[in-house]
């Protein structure tokens, strides 16, 4: 006859983000957390009875209504909160395993005094092809996977409405977004003095970090041109940059259920959403230049 061997449920990768805000100076805290509960569970499994189950839905929106009532001081802390919830307020459940991920984040130095500009550590890619034909060269140099984020100073209104239009205006948003981006020198002869290879990319990093933290934003679209103007402003040595910006939205949760109110300006908790999201994509030209580099930045 056979019997149930070890089982656990819950609910995986809930994506929080909890941002508190210290006058001008805002903090992150990026957690990817999982949660996995055991115990009486035997009667699920054998007769299909939910009377020993806590929803698996009740579990994620613990961890919302957690971070917000809690805060988040620590991975560990917030993990030791959630697991003494879920066993000691279920008696079926026996154990609670709560796995978290933290996605690191540091400040984008600016000239100003605002402290609400993000860049995700240690995920950045640098990349660069070089094409040539025996007397011509063409460099094509760029990233990829440089995450940032604006806690604030981001808004998206006045857009067109129809019949199928649900997303409410939004005066006080997070901009998030994967920065994807190319660019293309106007070195191409030997004879050409080369440019400083380091040197250039440290700066067209530093000049799109602070475009994108320096914008106050009504449109991602917008964003992504100032951050390609400065670099062409900035930066003699190259003609021409393309971006592909996806959209990393964050949505507030709906606490109210929980008898909890979320709001921008008292420390709100977003859904860190995975997909779909919204992709901007365009290229930003010294005038007089004609574009060579692909729409599809994959193909580089």
């Amino acid at each position: 006859m056979p019997i149930l061997g070890q089982n656990q449920y819950g609910k995986a990768e809930n994506r929080v983000v909890k941002i508190t805000r210290d006058g001008a100076t805002h903090h992150i805290k990026d957690l990817n957390v999982s949660v996995s509960l055991s115990g009486d569970m035997d009667e699920v499994h054998y007769s299909g009875s939910n009377a020993h189950v806590l929803p698996t839905d009740t579990t994620k929106n613990t961890v919302y209504a957690f971070a917000k009532e809690h805060g988040i001081e620590s991975a560990e802390q917030f993990g030791i909160h959630l697991a003494r919830h879920f066993v000691t307020s279920q008696e079926p459940i026996r154990t609670a395993r709560i796995r978290i991920e933290e996605y690191a984040w540091e400040r984008i130095a600016t000239a100003g005094d605002d402290e609400h500009s993000f860049v995700r550590q240690g995920q950045e890619t640098r990349l660069t092809q070089v094409t040539y034909d025996g007397s011509a060269w063409e460099v094509v140099s760029g990233l990829k996977d440089l995450t940032v984020m604006n806690s604030t100073n981001s808004e998206f209104w006045g857009y067109v409405k129809d019949k199928y239009t649900t997303l409410p205006e939004a005066y006080d948003r997070i901009l998030a977004t994967e920065v994807s981006s190319r660019w293309r020198f106007n070195w191409s002869d030997d004879e050409q003095e080369m440019p400083d290879w380091e040197t250039s990319y440290e700066q067209v990093k530093k000049h799109m970090l602070e475009a994108f933290a320096e914008t106050y934003s009504l449109s991602l679209q917008q964003t992504l041109y100032q951050m390609g103007s400065r670099i062409i402003d900035h930066r003699a040595e190259i003609d021409e940059v393309r971006f592909s910006l996806p959209n990393k939205h964050h949505f507030l949760v709906d606490l109210e259920p929980f008898g909890l109110k979320n709001a921008t300006e008292d420390g709100a908790v977003y859904l860190a959403a995975d997909r779909p999201y919204g992709l901007i994509e365009a290229t930003v030209l010294r005038d007089g230049c004609e574009p060579r580099i692909p729409v599809d930045l994959t193909n580089l």
